[in-house]
């Protein structure tokens, strides 16, 4: 278990050390809001065009390699990055951040399938607890970048010190994932219904779809809070980038800390009720940050946005991960819609930004969060036949 919280914390630390240095990014390039978001499109666009193989990776390597595989290649995207933005060359810097953009998805679904996996060995919800690690992960991170930004540490040199802890962790604690064992088909699953589990054919089932559904609103309003958080302070409320940093930081810790408890409320009420609170939450808290006049009301905004956020992936992974014979492939499909909100919804906000500010662009997100409000009771909770972790791969290190 150890090794999942240590591998989600890492994520979201390296993602973080990014986000909450755009403004520092755009600025050193000289870049307005649009030109920024067709920037951080490519990195996007990395990230799915891998997602869809990414099941297909884990079901032939097994999750850990599948990690290894996504954290070598945001190390080496993250140094692209900071190679790019030492020379002041923005193509460089997209080649870079497609191949973050990459291994982030990479590694994203291998964590989503390895802590499925735990939670249904441990018999309670604990995926949420997971997603805490990537926040607590990330809300260090979005520290360090405020630190660094106030003392004007050189963001290449940052990156390059990320890379180098990715690296390193990302091919070392998957040593310690639970035991790849063979994918068998549960009690009257044909050889065919066992096969879209496996390959592309869970892109046919109605339930996940509808899933992912509901995961995109949810990681819509997390992946536009993470992008534009810190530069809609800086630009709606006149703030330092330092202060809309540690905006940002506000937003993580707010998402942390709900991620800690929502194992509890969810075993207690169910996760189509505490899936529709937290999106009402989201929708509130995105408004309230939108339409304040000042940095204290707009941080409030932060907090019940990012409580809001917290719950909504996580519960997505869960469900889709269900049924054990056929998790990988459907958490590649939940993690392809969702990331697609997640990491190409922020970039398109930044166009519409250009024409009504970055701020009040932000208020499209609700549209999508209303939507996954209305399908919501599609994630309800689905009894198995099994509480072994039923996985194919060929990585069975401890």
């Amino acid at each position: 278990m150890f090794a999942s919280y240590a591998i989600f914390g890492l994520n979201g630390l390296v993602f973080a050390s990014w986000a909450a240095r755009i403004p520092s990014a755009s600025g050193t390039l000289g870049l307005g809001s649009g030109q920024m978001g067709t920037l951080l499109l490519v990195g996007a666009i990395g990230s799915v065009l891998s997602l869809p193989l990414a099941g297909i990776v884990a079901a032939r390597f097994g999750t850990a390699n599948t990690v290894r595989l996504g954290g070598t290649a945001a190390a080496l995207g993250a140094v692209g990055v900071a190679l790019g933005l030492a020379a002041v060359s923005v193509p460089v810097v997209a080649v870079g951040l497609f191949l973050f953009g990459s291994g982030v998805a990479l590694w994203d679904v291998g964590q989503n399938i390895e802590g499925a996996d735990v939670e249904r060995r441990v018999g309670r919800t604990i995926m949420p607890r997971f997603h805490a690690a990537f926040s607590g992960g990330a809300f260090v991170g979005a520290l360090v970048g405020a630190g660094l930004s106030a003392l004007d540490v050189d963001l290449s040199a940052h990156l390059v010190a990320v890379a180098v802890l990715s690296l390193a962790v990302s091919l070392w604690m998957p040593r310690r994932f639970l035991p790849e064992t063979p994918a068998q088909p549960v009690d009257g699953a044909d050889e065919a219904t066992d096969g879209r589990g496996k390959g592309l054919g869970a892109w046919g089932e109605a339930r996940t779809l509808l899933i992912g559904l509901v995961v995109l609103g949810a990681a819509l309003t997390e992946g536009a809070a993470n992008d534009w958080v810190a530069k809609a302070s800086v630009d709606g409320l006149g703030t330092t980038e330092s202060t809309g940093a540690i905006m940002f930081a506000v937003f993580v810790a707010a998402m942390t800390a709900l991620r800690f408890v929502g194992g509890g409320l969810i075993d207690r009420f169910g996760r189509v009720r505490v899936l529709q609170a937290s999106l009402g939450s989201s929708l509130v808290g995105l408004v309230l940050f939108v339409v304040a006049p000042n940095v204290p009301l707009a941080a409030v905004g932060a907090v019940l946005w990012g409580a809001g956020a917290a719950l909504g992936f996580p519960m997505g992974m869960s469900a889709a991960a269900d049924e054990p014979e056929r998790a990988a492939a459907r958490v590649a499909v939940v993690s392809t819609i969702g990331y697609t909100a997640f990491l190409a919804g922020p970039p398109l906000l930044g166009f519409l930004g250009d024409v009504v500010g970055i701020r009040t662009a932000l208020l499209a997100v609700g549209i999508a969060v209303l939507a996954s409000f209305i399908v919501a009771p599609t994630a309800r909770e689905r009894p198995v036949e099994t509480k072994e972790p039923l996985r194919t791969g060929s990585d069975r290190s401890p």
